[in-house]
């Protein structure tokens, strides 16, 4: 059997490493594992072979159906090692199985279950420890976490929503540019030295298409390095400040799509917010991490200045209303959940109305977008075809 080199974190972080014969790296793992020793990195006959990085390749649906079934069995009486235990072993995601591995044995060496999942932030957010948090603190942990799992769930759903929505008008467009592509590229010159061939008089719209096609073939690699740089130009952008302010409040104001993103905006923060205050998160807190998961700059302004108002001793609703993202029919449910004391309430209502409008405003959006993909496709390609005929009309009219 081969010999293996390696490195591990016992419980206490201490640092060790060692020797060990063995089939293979996964039994390594295994044996150190039950040594209560965490592999870090190892190595065979020179080789060095890394562990993945603990925390990647975790879907929100992964999260949503964990936490789920985490709240059921802790709301069977289980205990917190035991469901980690159990959890780990039945995961799929392999990613997952290791960083539930790890959370179980920082549990087991006396952490909190939320300072086990800070310790993987790319899978477990703020808005989840501070949950957890405040479900260990407030000994509801399994109400905390039902409330999570419908959280991520809503979270999930309002996304897959717009994502499958936006499926259908992509592909059609990708296809009907590949298809001009195609004839501009490899029809129309074969009628171009057709027309040349007969000295036939070109009319303007076919003289513009084989220019077009033209242009295409012999710098076509050029259009398609300029698409590319200002599609990387653009993601740059949007990693600064002001790219990102600037480019999330362009969509905002969008004629057709802002308006689904503002009903987005809206579900997303009442959720948020109603689903940390109903868990006991103290508003300011509870502030401060729905504007970190808006998702845009100019929400997140607009809740920031809130959390500032409230922190000033003001209420929510006057600086919501003021910052001109919120419809005026959430501010007035606000105010009403603050002054009857069932703020947590109202902003679930919100959302789950919200969250309707957006079902509804995606539809109509595929209902618009769809007579208006036809109408681009009818004239494209319809203008191609007619511009490569007129000369044919030109040509038959002479012969007879």
């Amino acid at each position: 059997m081969p010999q293996f080199e390696w490195k591990g974190r016992r419980r206490t972080g201490e640092m060790i490493d060692g020797s060990m014969t063995a089939d293979n790296k996964d039994a390594v793992v295994g044996a150190l594992r039950r040594q209560q020793i965490v592999a870090v990195k190892i190595k065979e006959k020179g080789k060095e072979l890394a562990l993945p990085k603990i925390g990647g390749g975790v879907s929100t649906k992964d999260l949503a159906i964990f936490t789920r079934q985490f709240s059921v069995m802790i709301d069977a009486g289980l205990p917190v090692v035991q469901c980690l235990e159990i959890l780990g072993s039945q995961q799929q995601n392999k990613a997952f199985q290791r960083v539930l591995f790890e959370v179980r044995e920082d549990v087991e060496a006396g952490s909190s279950l939320n300072e086990a999942f800070k310790k993987h932030p790319r899978v477990f957010d703020n808005l989840y420890c501070n949950l957890v948090a405040a479900g260990e603190a407030g000994g509801i942990l399994d109400t905390i976490l039902q409330r999570l799992s419908v959280y991520i769930e809503k979270n999930v759903k309002l996304v897959a929503a717009v994502r499958s929505a936006m499926i259908y008008p992509i592909i059609v467009v990708t296809v009907a540019v590949l298809v001009v592509v195609v004839i501009m590229w490899k029809v129309i010159p074969t009628f171009a030295s057709l027309f040349e061939g007969v000295g036939a008089k070109l009319p303007l719209p076919t003289v513009i298409v084989i220019t077009i096609s033209n242009f295409l073939g012999r710098w076509g690699w050029l259009c398609i390095l300029f698409l590319i740089a200002i599609g990387v130009t653009l993601r740059l952008y949007y990693r600064t400040e002001n790219g990102r302010y600037t480019i999330d409040k362009i969509m905002l104001k969008s004629p057709i799509f802002g308006v689904v993103l503002r009903k987005i905006a809206v579900a997303r923060f009442c959720r948020t917010l109603a689903t940390l205050v109903s868990s006991g998160v103290p508003i300011l807190e509870g502030l401060d991490i729905t504007a970190k998961t808006s998702g845009n700059a100019i929400v997140e302004e607009a809740i920031l200045k809130t959390r500032k108002s409230v922190e000033e001793g003001k209420t929510l609703t006057e600086p919501l209303a003021a910052s001109g993202v919120f419809p005026g029919m959430v501010t007035q449910m606000i105010s009403v959940g603050e002054s009857t004391g069932a703020l947590d309430a109202m902003l679930s209502k919100i959302a789950d109305f919200y969250e309707d409008e957006v079902d509804e405003a995606v539809a109509n959006l595929m209902s618009l977008l769809e007579p208006v993909i036809i109408v681009f496709l009818g004239v494209t390609i319809g203008g191609i075809v007619i511009a490569m005929y007129l000369p044919l009309f030109t040509l038959i009219q002479q012969i007879q």
